[in-house]
This record gives structure tokens, C-alpha cells and sequence, in this order.
């Protein structure tokens, strides 16, 4: 994923961004993940998408006008430029999304434990780094569950949440989000006394239940990989 990212970002040229996107398709296919569940993915960026691409119409600067108007002009830059930047978002969160849809959080914490494992050396917390995000992804359902039952639990008490300006739906949102951190501080303070009631320190002489391995799979896709990311390097020099 980290490869894929400096992919995309490596990318100068729209034409170019062939190569990530032939090789999204490749792992798509490979996954076997229907290609319903990336649409959805993007659906709740579809705003930032809009509000991207019409900022960079408005304030990337050219020299081939398309539309002069007294206070804006339209160039071909600026279209080249905002499409651009529209694809480069789509192919990052499409393979944000191929990697939380095809591995675990269990799985995915243990590879950047494992990752981070050379810095040890300088006595970085790497397992408590990925514990704490085990936790974190744990308990993003958790907290969206407990704000729809007080969400609820406030509306059968007559309050309005949705009409009023931007101003007052803030105002209103105090409520939920009160109540909202206290219960989260309240979980999080029975998950460390249920942590320390099971002995739980840290990584230092830790055993898995399943073991992480390299195996043949994982070399075809370190090379398949280096190969678009080589791909893409040269093409990004060439230019």
C-alpha cells in the first residue's frame, strides 16, 4: 500500500496514471471484491471530489484561455489540473479501500508491528503503537452504534437536530457529543482495568495465536508491485 501511494504520487502526466490504475484492476480482480463495494467507497467523497476539482477551475493560472469572463478566466491548465487531482483522490481511496476490504484489522495491525520492528533498536513502542490502533479500529463501530442510541435517545426528548442553520445544528450536535465522550472515557477505563486484570504489559515476551510468514504468494506481489512501481519511476524521469 505504502509502494502503491508513492505510485500515485509519482505520477506527473494524467495518461500515466494508467499504470496504477491497470495495476488496482489487477489486485481488484485477484481479491475478487465487486466492484459495488470500491463504487461505495467513494460515494462519501464525492463532495470533496466536486469541491476539488471546481477550486483548482477557479485558481490554477494558464496561458490558453477557454472561457474569459470579466472575473475568472477558464484555461485548458486549469481543467488538465483539476482533473488531474480528481484522479489522483480516486485511486488513493480506491486502494485505501482494496486494503481495509481484503485485510483484517487484527492482520493489518500485526504487519505494521511488524514493519516498525527495526526500531526497536532506538526503543520505539512499535507493539503498543499497533495495539493501539487494534483498539482504535475496534471500537470505531462501537462509538457510531452508542452515538445512534443517543442521537435517539435525545430526539425522544423533543430535541431538533436538523432544522436551523449551519450554527445551530453545531449548537445542537453538543448534546450527542457530550455524552458521546463520556462514554468513551468510561469504555476506554474498563478496557484498561479488564487489560491489567489479565496481566496485559506491553509486547515484551508476547506469542501469537497466528504467526505472520513470507511465503510464495508474498513474493509474487513484492515483485509484481516493483514492477509498476519501476514502471512508473522511469515514465516519471522520462517526463
Amino acid at each position: 500500500m505504502l509502494v502503491y501511494v508513492a505510485m500515485v504520487f509519482f505520477v506527473k502526466r494524467i495518461p500515466v496514471f494508467a499504470l496504477p490504475l491497470a495495476f488496482l484492476i489487477l489486485a481488484l480482480l485477484l481479491s475478487k471484491i465487486p466492484v459495488s463495494y470500491i463504487l461505495k467507497s467513494l460515494k462519501p467523497i464525492r463532495l470533496l471530489l466536486i469541491f476539488m476539482f471546481v477550486l483548482n477551475l477557479f485558481f490554477t493560472r494558464g496561458e490558453r484561455v477557454l472561457l474569459d469572463l470579466d472575473f475568472w478566466k477558464l484555461t485548458w491548465e486549469a481543467v488538465v489540473q483539476s482533473v488531474f487531482i480528481t484522479i489522483r483522490i480516486v485511486l488513493l481511496v480506491t486502494g485505501a479501500s482494496m486494503l481495509t476490504l481484503t485485510t483484517s484489522p487484527i492482520a493489518l495491525t500485526d504487519g505494521i508491528e511488524r514493519l516498525l520492528t527495526p526500531l526497536k533498536v532506538f526503543h520505539f513502542p512499535a507493539h503498543e503503537l499497533a495495539m493501539m490502533m487494534t483498539i482504535a479500529l475496534r471500537f470505531i463501530p462501537t462509538l457510531i452504534e452508542e452515538s445512534d442510541k443517543i442521537m435517539k435517545a435525545q430526539l425522544s426528548r423533543g430535541a431538533d437536530l436538523e432544522s436551523g442553520n449551519l450554527f445551530a445544528r453545531i449548537k445542537s450536535m453538543i448534546p450527542i457529543l457530550i455524552p458521546l465522550f463520556v462514554s468513551s472515557f468510561r469504555k476506554a477505563d474498563e478496557l484498561a482495568t479488564a487489560m491489567e486484570s489479565r496481566c496485559y504489559h506491553g509486547g515484551e515476551g508476547r506469542t501469537r495465536l497466528h504467526s505472520l510468514r513470507f511465503g510464495r504468494e508474498d513474493l509474487f506481489a513484492c515483485i509484481l508491485t516493483s514492477a509498476f512501481f519501476a514502471a512508473t519511476l522511469v515514465l516519471f524521469i522520462v517526463f
